[in-house]
């Protein structure tokens, strides 16, 4: 499966969401996702073993519990390939910007027949 294929259900990127504050147990990983989804925990447990099959997150047990926590690396993945992309849309916003601080005269200065030369 492609990463951005992983990342494309918004199950699984709520559960990145949530691992972004760190290690937590898969039975909360379980509560907060089935109920903001409506899922059941083996519903749940099937989007953090696709999570964890591609890489993206990693279990440690501890004790009856099993903890996971995120893996960097895919997701880095994911932002140097956007990288390659963002300037299509700094460039555009960073246009905007300039014309948004030009003052009134400096833009009657571009329209036809308002030169002051």
């Amino acid at each position: 499966m492609h990463r951005l294929q992983v990342i494309s259900d918004p199950v699984r990127r709520r559960i990145i969401e949530i691992l972004a504050d760190g290690e937590i147990s898969a039975g909360e990983i379980g509560r907060i996702v089935g109920d903001e989804f409506r899922l059941s925990q083996p519903g749940v447990s099937q989007h953090l073993k696709v999570l964890r099959d591609n890489g993206f997150v990693a279990m440690r047990p501890e004790g009856s519990r099993r903890l996971y926590r995120i893996v960097p690396g895919p997701l880095r993945e994911i932002g140097a390939w956007l990288d390659r992309y963002r300037a299509l849309w700094d460039e555009p916003l960073s246009a905007l910007g300039e014309e948004l601080r030009r003052t009134p005269e400096q833009a009657a200065e571009d329209l036809p027949g308002q030169s002051s030369t």
